[in-house]
């Protein structure tokens, strides 16, 4: 009896040893990010830098002098936090420029017009100096091409007229389901003799802003390769019921943008070195570059000032990391991921050990939660901080892609994350000319860098 009662008095000592440092890791782990939220919202930088890169700098297509101002700023900024390091990253970039405003008009008959917003998608082609005028015909989608065949599509222009899907309330799966009539719309309709496509605008909402965005040709030669425009949604409905009513209406557009050889840029890079693991790097980031119609605040804007903020929050509450924790500014993710692909190529030929990559590149909008590409016993391990993030109304751990960015780093054991906010207006912006300072809001860009900032003091405590 009495060696029972020994036993089982070690054995409620063990409990209560292990309930403690339990409840006291807890209580750490809250106390923490209580004080990284609480720092955002009332000390954060990131709001300023992203009014600078906005509003005195502008878009930042690659290859721009733009790019490089931004490049210049931000690596100015970082230092200015007294990081352990801080340095640039060269990387050739393609440089497309889009030339004199775009115009286009649909005629009913001769010398009845009717103008439509268009823009230029990311590395089309130039129309010929006088334009192109020509009948239209509309489709949904690129299958239709095959379906309508060469005779009733040569010698056109083609307008792809599938929208977004409004019943999806993730916005980037409706996004992601008709994104490929703009990427590979002109190389598709070309092959049955098209003379041009236009492409309605990657947007749920009906206005007047045309969108544009990457699009490509592969490796078809140059001679064969057609112009391509966005069309805004407004416009690409009246041009639909106008083409019901009239099948014969005729459309003109012009453009001028032309695609030069290479030219240098760079990712930037600063770090936070790690005290007890160096050896193990934990990255966030967004990407620097931007397209040219706004100024790119949400896109990415907001990602590179959440992610700069993350180092400027871990110094301001005087958190020192086990690990090293390195932010990647990406330069070139809108059309051609130069930046992630270098950054990765780099780290592997310097057999760098990353654990763990997060990127935010969703707008800078309310934070909602985190996606996760990992193993399922990594998830498992993210899913025990989940209630750590729920004061902060942060709800959604789920499974999914994490940024493109990041995504070359991906190898067995790494774990890659996205932040994840409310994505309904989002898309309203995307690409566009009111992708602007004046809608991004300053509390709710703060609660996302703050979100990235507890995640990352998470992963660098408990590793995985």
């Amino acid at each position: 009896m009495k060696n029972n009662y020994k036993v089982n008095s070690k054995l409620v000592l063990l409990f209560v040893i292990a309930y403690t440092s339990f409840g006291f890791s807890q209580s750490t782990d809250q106390e923490q990010i209580k004080k990284l939220y609480d720092t955002a919202l009332t000390e954060g930088k990131g709001y300023d830098w992203l009014n600078y890169l906005s509003n005195q700098i502008g878009g930042r297509l690659s290859g721009s002098i733009q790019a490089q101002q931004a490049v210049n700023y931000t690596k100015s900024q970082l230092d200015s936090l007294g990081v352990d390091k801080v340095w640039l990253q060269q990387v050739m970039v393609p440089k497309w420029v889009r030339g004199t405003p775009e115009f286009a008009y649909f005629e009913t008959s001769p010398g009845a017009t009717t103008n439509v917003s268009i823009c230029a998608l990311g590395g089309s082609v130039p129309t010929p100096p006088r334009g192109i005028k020509a009948n239209i015909i509309e489709v949904e989608g690129i299958e239709q091409l095959a379906i309508l065949g060469k005779e009733k599509i040569e010698g056109k222009i083609v307008f792809f007229n599938k929208p977004m899907d409004a019943t999806q309330i993730d916005t980037f799966t409706a996004y992601s389901n008709c994104v490929d009539q703009r990427y590979a719309g002109a190389l598709e309709a070309s092959k049955y003799g098209a003379f041009g496509v236009i492409v309605r605008s990657m947007n749920l909402r009906l206005d007047d802003y045309p969108h544009t965005g990457s699009m490509g040709y592969g490796d078809q030669a140059e001679s064969e390769r057609i112009p391509a425009a966005a069309i805004s949604t407004n416009a690409a409905e009246l041009l639909s019921t106008s083409l019901k009513l009239n099948p014969e209406i005729k459309f003109f557009f012009k453009q001028n943008c032309k695609q030069f050889s290479d030219v240098e840029s760079y990712n930037v890079i600063a770090e936070i070195k790690g005290s007890t693991k160096p050896e193990e790097v934990i990255v966030v980031g967004g990407h620097l570059d931007s397209w040219d119609l706004g100024d790119g605040s949400h896109d990415d804007g907001a990602g590179c000032v959440q992610s700069m903020e993350v180092l400027n929050l871990f110094k301001k509450t005087g958190y020192k990391p086990k690990r090293t924790i390195r932010v990647v500014l990406f330069m070139n993710e809108e059309n051609g991921l130069r930046g992630g692909n270098k950054y990765a190529e780099v780290a592997a030929a310097n057999n760098e050990k990353h654990i763990f990559a997060l990127e935010s590149d969703s707008g800078g909008f309310t934070p909602r939660g985190f996606t996760f590409d990992s193993s399922d016993k990594n998830f498992e391990k993210v899913l025990e901080w989940k209630s750590l993030f729920e004061p902060y109304l942060i709800h959604s751990f789920v499974k999914g892609f994490s940024g493109a960015d990041i995504s070359p780093l991906k190898k067995d054991g790494l774990v890659l994350a996205g932040l994840r906010p409310d994505s309904q207006r989002y898309f309203d912006h995307h690409h566009a000319e009111n992708d602007t300072f004046e809608h991004v809001n300053r509390r709710e860009l703060q609660l996302g860098a703050a979100s990235m900032a507890s995640l990352i003091y998470l992963v660098d405590t408990y590793g995985f």
